[in-house]
């Protein structure tokens, strides 16, 4: 198979590349394909990195400064992403994890997709029971998507634009993980197809935690929409999910005030260990999916954040090795992934846009046969997590 490779960040690099069909013509099957990489100025997303990604039917923006996030996706006027109170990336030399009870790493979220981890995600506190005891002192969702890229390519292939980048967690007598991250946008296709790896470079075994916190907000999460997977289980995270427990499907509007309520699901899978969740909007015209591998990523959370518009309105579907618990529950409920010394671990996602009802109804149809005649079982505690699903 052909390909064209082209190096986009890293030593040595410019600030600003353009490649466009005109420089490849031989690639794209006639789209009118662009990608672009860029640096921003200006506040606290001055020096972050973007590449854009235009596959002939919309365009990713990845933030190589941030981990490899995905700050949102573009097709015509539609926007699948969110309106957090950072409007644009921030740059992680304004992040300190440690702040505000450890609650810090709040203060760059605003990706479509964030990585939560490597080394831990969830709730902050210590971790008396940790490997190493460089980890015990854990922050909110860790520390990856708080690292810049090493470096980042693009390869065009016949299948579509690729777009590959290394981040790495490491410290001296502590963990040493590499994330290396690719994103395929296959010519034409509203699809994102997410493949990662991490690799333990150290000498012995590390233990790894690994949540995809994907948000999206206006204009297609709106009141009276909903959000469906194939459910053989919820459970409702706190007494503040359990307050509307009987609506747990439900999206709401915009409330001021608004808690946020998080719900734990365990899913049906297909024949090659597949599962899949998605959000729509009112209705049922338009919609956005995301496939994942449930044997890699065995838990989906899914974060109800209807709050005021200005305090960063959306919902999250977030699959994970575990539930974004402290590390210590998950660990003693097996949710915690130990990669041997110079193993890789591997995972995959897509992502989907949905913008008809045929688009909506085809996913709908997928979880249903799925689902089955099978009824989820609600429970409105969480004492089936910490006993074990």
């Amino acid at each position: 198979m052909a390909t064209s490779a082209h190096h986009l960040c890293g030593p040595d690099c410019p600030d600003s590349v353009t490649i466009t069909q005109n420089d490849a013509p031989s690639f794209g099957a006639g789209q009118a394909w662009a990608i672009r990489k860029y640096t921003l100025s200006g506040g606290l997303s001055q020096g972050v990195e973007v590449v854009e990604a235009n596959n002939g039917s919309m365009t990713a923006y990845i933030i190589p400064t941030r981990g490899m996030g995905l700050w949102k996706i573009e097709q015509g006027d539609t926007r699948i992403g969110w309106d957090a109170p950072a409007e644009r990336p921030v740059h992680p030399m304004f992040v300190n994890c440690s702040s505000r009870n450890k609650l810090g790493w709040l203060d760059g979220f605003n990706e479509l997709l964030c990585r939560c981890g490597l080394s831990f995600n969830g709730p902050p506190g210590e971790d008396g029971d940790a490997l190493n005891p460089l980890e015990a002192d854990i922050t909110l969702h860790g520390r990856i998507a708080n690292k810049p890229a090493e470096w980042v390519d693009a390869e065009l292939t016949e299948a579509g634009i690729i777009i590959r980048g290394l981040t790495l967690e490491h410290s001296l007598f502590g963990v040493n993980l590499a994330l290396e991250t690719e994103y395929l946008l296959p010519w034409g296709e509203a699809t994102v197809e997410v493949n990662d790896s991490v690799t333990n470079r150290a000498s012995g075994p590390a233990e790894m935690q690994l949540l995809y916190h994907i948000n999206v907000g206006t204009p297609l999460v709106e009141a009276g929409g909903t959000w469906n997977a194939p459910l053989q289980n919820v459970y409702s995270r706190d007494p503040r999910a359990s307050e509307q427990f009987d609506e747990y499907p439900q999206i709401y509007g915009p409330t001021a005030g608004y808690a946020e309520q998080v719900y734990f699901c365990d899913l049906a899978a297909d024949d090659a260990g597949r599962s899949l969740a998605m959000l729509q909007n009112k209705a049922g015209e338009a919609g956005f999916a995301v496939e994942f591998d449930l044997q890699t990523l065995p838990c989906l959370s899914v974060w109800k954040n209807t709050q005021a518009l200005s305090d960063g309105y959306c919902v999250g579907l977030e699959p994970g090795t575990n539930f974004p618990n402290h590390k210590s529950v998950e660990r003693q409920n097996n949710r915690v992934v130990t990669i041997p010394a110079g193993d890789t671990w591997k995972t995959s996602l897509e992502l989907k846009l949905l913008a008809t009802s045929a688009d909506v109804q085809g996913v709908a149809g997928q979880i249903q046969r799925l689902q089955g005649e099978h009824s989820p079982g609600l429970h409105d505690s969480q004492k089936g997590l910490t006993e074990g699903l």
